[in-house]
């Protein structure tokens, strides 16, 4: 009995495949395609070619999309409907009060994914003591005609009323004559996010059922295919780091959004390296991933949000940029530099392509540095035309009044790099770690070219590369395992809980969660506290399902003081109750091999240009970068025949199928037992273009 499983994760430009078969790894990229599930099949079959396995063999299939975030970043999701309490009806549009940008008189907030015209109200009423005004089944019956006979047809609908949190008894019943009435889902508050805070509860909810359809099509359209081809069906990642069945994620639509980027950092958090604590930098063709990993384990949120509107489920802390392979470079009304966030896909691409793009990206850049060479072929079969991405470059040179194509391509590099910092900077020091305790773990298409230069600028002195790193997100979802989450709301002191009203609690979510796994996995537990007055809250563990207050209010103060360096007389509240079943990981091992010698890995050399990377956008001209013309002559290694303890000194490229690995001057590659690259620094990692706070690397 042979153990078969792939991953495959969707891309903005590529989609990444991940296969094991008797503990042998097979890597495959293929162009990502409009319906996505067809180019997944594509390089699912691609993959069981290379590996000599018929796709009927697989025995799981794991899988990461974008379609969820796609629809809340182009909007084009589900025209969709939202009853509240009456009174409630501009809770969306109300939000915090806040400012996007707090002194930009003309920053706009992003409009309501439902307009007002598909807002309706309902007579009930729920207070945090109970039920005041039961919701009538007739007036229910009313509104879900008034949703029919609306001039736009509506997909989907939300439903969040008043403290359904405490009382669902009113949202329930709502949901049930809707459900009956209509053809279309219903997200109700309560399934969803079963926490206070009516606007995050609102959004979310909404997010859900914008996405519900969308999500509905495509899950269906890939089972459909993948039983064709005799493969399972699919499993998907879920923005908290876990999979699920399709027909779980189908019911909670909302848990896939950041699937893709939430695959990457768990494959990095399973790596076997002697590092536990990592920024992980995840650059693909459209955008860049950041996030942490400290102590082995996956930073994660309750309070993301996506293209403006907040998304409250729990989800691995990934901060995105767009800043990718594929970002388009641009010059703007002041003539300064810039990248992204806008990109040129899959189709037509960048210019390096051929395949029509005349648009300079960050790829094209690359090419003009030469860290991709001439003969390199992406994803492994995408020839490189040179000349086009020169002659971009070079178009992008004139605009700007920069020396050249090189000048253009090196500004390129320098700017996107400074995007990236940035996005780093949010993730550590913005939130009090200093990332010169970090090591870095580079993978997606592009991020082993920048991930060097980038550390460099950020004062670290430790690259990690892993051997599958071009498609990580895809390994890394044959390493997760299934994960569910339900919260629930108890807001009152420590001090005068019941324990065993709280056990009963935790009781019930642990069925839950445990309603939705696969077997019967593990669950933990957790409860948000605060101090009397303060606004957010802290997530500790809590032994579960038995109670006790006073060991909970002692790990919330040491974490308080850890977090904020200080404790306060004032007293403890518990305000939401958390159960998290987890089901067991898997690393990958890539039975990584190697080659007899770096000599022998050594393929040739070409001209490579390095220079400082930091910099802003308006410093990007000629004169400002040191670095001669000619460039250095670079030795080319292919990585896969690198040996195990095999140690490359910059500056030096390292050559694979899915990714390229840039190894600067002053930097040494030393390849470790799975495979992955330690990339270290000969200097002593002060951080000489920029410190770790900030500086010159901003834009």
């Amino acid at each position: 009995m042979t153990d078969t499983r792939v991953g495959v994760d969707v891309g903005g430009t590529f989609t990444d495949v991940a296969l094991v078969h008797d503990g042998r790894l097979t890597t495959a990229k293929v162009p990502t395609t409009d319906d996505q599930s067809v180019g997944v099949m594509a390089g699912i079959e691609k993959a069981c070619d290379e590996a000599e396995v018929p796709p009927a063999a697989i025995g799981s299939f794991t899988h990461a999309m974008t379609v969820s975030v796609n629809a809340l970043l182009e909007e084009d999701g589900a025209t969709t409907a939202l009853v509240t309490t009456a009174g409630f009806r501009d809770v969306l549009e109300i939000g915090r009060q806040d400012r996007p940008a707090l002194y930009d008189l003309d920053a706009e907030k992003p409009d309501p994914l439902v307009p007002r015209r598909r807002r309706f109200e309902l007579p009930e009423r729920a207070t945090t003591e109970g039920v005041e005004i039961p919701a009538a089944p007739a007036d229910a019956r009313a509104v879900a005609a008034a949703i029919a006979d609306a001039d736009e047809d509506v997909e989907a609908v939300a439903v969040s009323l008043l403290h359904a949190y405490a009382h669902p008894d009113n949202e329930a019943t709502v949901a049930r004559v809707l459900r009956e009435e209509l053809d279309v889902p219903v997200s109700v508050s309560h399934e969803v996010l079963g926490e206070f805070r009516e606007y995050e509860r609102t959004s979310t909810t909404v997010v859900d059922a914008y996405v519900a359809p969308a999500i509905d099509r495509y899950v269906g359209n890939l089972t459909e295919r993948a039983a064709a081809a005799g493969v399972p069906e699919p499993r998907i990642m879920q923005a908290n780091g876990g999979i699920a069945s399709a027909d779980a994620v189908r019911e909670r639509a909302v848990t896939t959004a950041m699937s893709g980027p939430a695959a990457g950092v768990v494959g990095a958090g399973a790596l076997g390296v002697p590092f536990d604590d990592l920024v992980t930098f995840d650059m693909g063709g459209t955008s860049s991933d950041v996030s942490l990993v400290r102590d082995g384990e996956a930073e994660r949120t309750t309070e993301a949000e996506i293209n403006g509107r907040p998304v409250g489920v729990p989800m691995v802390d990934v901060e995105t940029v767009g800043a990718g392979g594929g970002s388009v470079a641009w010059v703007d009304g002041g003539g300064a530099l810039r990248v992204g966030p806008r990109s040129a896909g899959a189709d037509p691409g960048p210019a390096c392509y051929g395949k029509g793009g005349t648009e300079p990206t960050v790829t094209d850049a690359n090419v003009v540095l030469g860290y991709i060479g001439a003969g390199s072929a992406l994803g492994g079969e995408l020839a490189l035309d040179v000349t086009a991405a020169r002659d971009a470059c070079a178009r992008l040179a004139r605009e700007a009044d920069l020396d050249g194509p090189l000048a253009a391509a090196r500004g390129i590099y320098r700017v996107a790099n400074a995007n990236m910092a940035r996005a780093i900077r949010s993730v550590t020091v913005e939130r009090g770690h200093d990332p010169r305790g970090f090591a870095l773990a580079a993978f997606g298409g592009a991020g082993p070219m920048h991930a060097a230069a980038l550390a460099a600028d950020l004062g670290m002195t430790d690259v990690l590369v892993p051997y599958a790193g071009g498609v990580l997100s895809a390994s890394g979802l044959l390493a997760a395992g299934e994960k569910h989450d339900a919260v629930r709301t108890r807001r009152e002191a420590l001090s005068s809980v019941d324990p065993d009203a709280v056990a009963d609690v935790l009781a019930d979510l642990a069925a839950d969660v445990r309603d939705r796994a696969v077997g019967d996995p593990p669950v933990e537990f957790a409860a948000d506290c605060r101090y009397a007055g303060q606004s957010f809250e802290l997530t500790v563990p809590v032994e579960g399902p038995a109670f006790d207050p006073a060991t909970t209010a002692e790990r919330f103060e040491a974490s308080h003081e850890a977090t904020y360096g200080y404790r306060m007389d004032d007293p403890v509240e518990l305000v939401n109750l958390r159960a998290t079943a987890a089901g067991e990981t898997t690393p990958v091992d890539p039975g990584y091999v190697g080659g007899e010698s770096v000599a022998v890995a050594r393929t040739g050399t070409r001209t490579a240009h390095f220079a400082a990377s930091g910099g802003d956008a308006a410093s990007v001209a000629e004169e400002d970068d040191p670095e001669p013309e000619e460039g250095h002559e670079t030795p080319v290694y292919d990585r896969d025949a690198l040996p195990v303890d095999g140690a490359v000194e910059g500056p030096a490229v390292l050559e694979q199928a899915e990714t390229t690995v840039v190894v600067p001057p002053g930097w040494t590659g030393t390849v470790l037992p799975d495979g992955t690259l330690h990339m270290a620094s000969d200097g002593d990692g002060s951080g000489a273009e920029t410190d770790a706070a900030g500086g010159a690397g901003d834009v």
